[in-house]
């Protein structure tokens, strides 16, 4: 069985659907509401887990309600938490989630500061079980700590390269495979071409680079050259967390050895069906339900 690690946040979303999305102050009148866990890391665990992964997410949670409500739903959803902190005393993170009818959707999360930041604690973990070790960039010294020791073992690092405040720089260069999102790559490299963005990236690291924007889908660097995979066409009813899913996704596939533009496609088709179900990770599907999405484009 694949064995892939996810190291990073969990957060609980609180999310609101409403017709539009506000364009100033006010009062606004939700559609429906739901909770469910979040984070980059977290829900990259969720969906290799659904697609087959022995799937370990390593993070930091409170010991409050909101941290045994996260861990408590991953482990339901077949993510083992063995190697999660769980802090004393300390308030775990959310984030506040608005999503139109279109699927569109601002978030606003809030990193708890009582989770400390240091992750020598990694130390005493085995990285060497693990086929892939996929980050988020929202734990920046767990990242970097994890990526060391994985490489240290060969094993494969997949970044999933969102937007920061920190400099990412040092992540990147431990990366394998850098997934930037679009805001992410441009923070970086300050360049709106999606080409020369992953070119000037590509600098930084001696593994592959990508960038994924939304429904027009992934581009990333082969040999130098800018290669394109488009996005589906699908219904959409909420686009959160498919960044996520499409690194959890990624990483699955490459840890089964897949050439890079099948990954890619294979991430792809998974983000696209998870678009069509409302909330972070209620519509992401296995492998036979992505395998039979993919067959009516072949």
């Amino acid at each position: 069985m694949t064995r892939i690690a996810c190291v990073g946040i969990t957060v609980l979303d609180r999310i609101w659907y409403l017709s539009d999305l506000p364009r100033e102050g006010g009062k606004y009148v939700a559609n429906n509401y739901t909770e469910v866990g979040g984070g980059p890391a977290a829900t990259a665990a969720v969906a290799a887990a659904k697609l087959g992964a022995k799937v370990d997410f390593i993070g930091r949670v409170g010991d409050d309600d909101t941290g045994n409500r996260l861990l408590a739903e991953l482990e339901s959803l077949g993510v083992n938490t063995r190697y999660t902190r769980v802090v004393k005393g300390a308030r775990s993170s959310q984030s506040a989630v608005l999503v139109d009818a279109s699927g569109e959707r601002i978030i606003a999360n809030y990193p708890s500061p009582d989770l400390p930041m240091a992750a020598d604690w990694l130390h005493d973990i085995d990285f060497s079980q693990w086929d892939v070790v996929l980050a988020d960039v929202r734990w920046h010294d767990g990242a970097k700590q994890a990526f060391t020791l994985a490489r240290q073992q060969g094993v494969t690092t997949v970044l999933d390269a969102d937007i920061t405040p920190q400099d990412i720089r040092e992540l990147v260069a431990l990366s394998d495979h850098a997934a930037f999102s679009a805001p992410g790559l441009q923070r970086l490299t300050d360049l709106t071409s999606p080409e020369q963005a992953l070119k000037n990236a590509q600098t930084l690291t001696n593994g592959h680079v990508y960038v994924t924007q939304g429904k027009e889908g992934c581009y990333w660097l082969e040999n130098g050259q800018l290669c394109h995979q488009p996005g589906f066409s699908v219904e959409v009813v909420d686009t959160t967390g498919a960044g996520d899913v499409f690194h959890g996704a990624l990483a699955l596939s490459l840890a089964q050895h897949a050439r890079v533009a099948d990954a890619v496609l294979f991430a792809s088709a998974v983000a696209a069906l998870k678009c069509t179900r409302p909330g972070g990770r209620a519509g992401i599907p296995d492998c036979d339900q992505t395998r039979s999405f993919l067959s009516l484009f072949v």
